[in-house]
C-alpha cells in the first residue's frame, strides 16, 4: 500500500517549522534538536535519543541513508527533493533529516584520570564539532561549553562532530558553574595558550585534568589562564604560524593526556 504523499509546498506548515528551526532560539524555544544526516541520526537513536519525527527525501537518498531509514524509529515524513533541500544546511544532503529530544543527563562523576575539555567562547561550529570528534576519540570524560558561542547541538556542529556530540557527555554551563563543578572534584586546570611558558608535553597531564582552550583571536580571558599549569604548543622557529587552529591544538594535547596516562 502506498504511503501518504510528499510535502511539496514550500510554504507548508512543517517545512516553514524546519526552517525556523535551523536558529539556536527557535530550537531552545521548542526544546528540540535538528540532527542532519544518517549517522549522526544513527549516533543519536544509539545514545538513548527520541528521534520523534523523521523526515526523509527518497530522491537524495545516500546508500547509507537508504539504509539507515528503515532502521530509525519515528513517525515518518516524506519531502520532496525542493521541499528537502529548502530545509537542509547541506550542499548535499542524503535525504534524513529527523527531530527528537535533547539529551537530558548529568555530568557523569569522574574517573582518577579523567580529562575534560573546557571550551570557552568558540564560535565555529566546525572547531567544536572537531574538538568533539577528537574528545571522543581520545577518551574524554566530558565536553564543557562556556558563554554563548557555538551551540553544542546545533546542526552544524553535530554534522562536524559526526555524531560524536552524542557519544560523549556534553554540558553548556555558565562560567561559575563550570568553575565550581570542576574545583568540587579536584580538576587540575590547563591553560592551552601561545604565551605559556611550557611546552604541553612537559606538564603533568595525569589524574583529573581540564584543558582549558579559547578563541584563536583573542584566546582564554585573564581570569581562566589563571590556573595551575598554562602550556603552549611549540611553533618551529622561523615558522610564518603564531599559532596553530584550536581544534588541532586540542587534538594534540588530547593525546599527550592519553600518553601520559599510559605510560604513567
Amino acid at each position: 500500500m502506498p504511503g501518504p504523499e510528499p510535502i511539496t509546498s514550500l510554504q507548508n506548515p512543517q517545512v516553514k517549522r524546519l526552517v525556523r528551526l535551523r536558529t539556536r532560539r527557535e530550537r531552545e524555544a521548542q526544546g528540540t534538536l535538528l540532527i542532519e544526516g544518517a549517522r549522526e541520526l544513527a549516533r543519536a537513536v544509539a545514545a538513548g535519543l527520541r528521534l520523534h519525527t523523521l523526515y526523509t527525501c527518497h530522491a537524495l537518498f545516500s546508500p547509507e541513508a537508504r539504509a539507515e531509514a528503515d532502521r530509525l524509529p519515528g513517525e515518518v515524513v516524506e519531502l520532496s527533493r525542493a521541499a528537502f533541500e529548502k530545509v537542509s544546511g547541506r550542499e548535499h544532503p542524503d535525504g534524513l533529516l529527523g527531530l527528537a529530544d535533547p539529551p537530558d543527563r548529568p555530568l557523569p562523576e569522574p574517573g582518577e584520570n579523567a580529562v575534560v575539555v573546557v571550551l570557552h567562547g568558540l564560535e565555529k561550529p566546525g572547531n567544536v564539532g572537531a574538538i568533539l570528534r577528537s574528545a571522543d576519540a581520545a577518551g574524554a570524560h566530558a565536553v564543557l561549553v562556556l558563554g554563548r558561542g557555538a551551540d553544542p547541538f546545533g546542526p552544524n556542529v553535530i554534522r562536524s562532530s559526526q555524531g560524536s556530540v552524542f557519544q560523549l557527555p556534553v554540558a553548556a554551563l555558565e562560567e561559575d558553574q563550570a568553575l565550581a563543578w570542576l574545583h568540587e572534584r579536584a580538576f587540575t586546570t590547563v591553560a592551552c595558550t601561545p604565551d605559556a611558558p611550557r611546552d604541553y608535553w612537559d606538564a603533568p597531564l595525569t589524574g583529573r585534568v581540564a584543558l582549558l582552550l579559547g578563541t584563536e583571536h583573542e584566546g582564554l580571558p585573564a581570569h581562566w589562564r589563571a590556573t595551575d599549569h598554562s602550556v603552549r604548543i611549540p611553533m618551529q622557529p622561523g615558522s610564518g604560524a603564531d599559532s596553530l587552529n584550536v581544534a588541532t591544538a586540542a587534538a594534540l594535547v588530547l593525546f599527550e593526556c592519553v600518553r601520559q596516562n599510559r605510560t604513567h
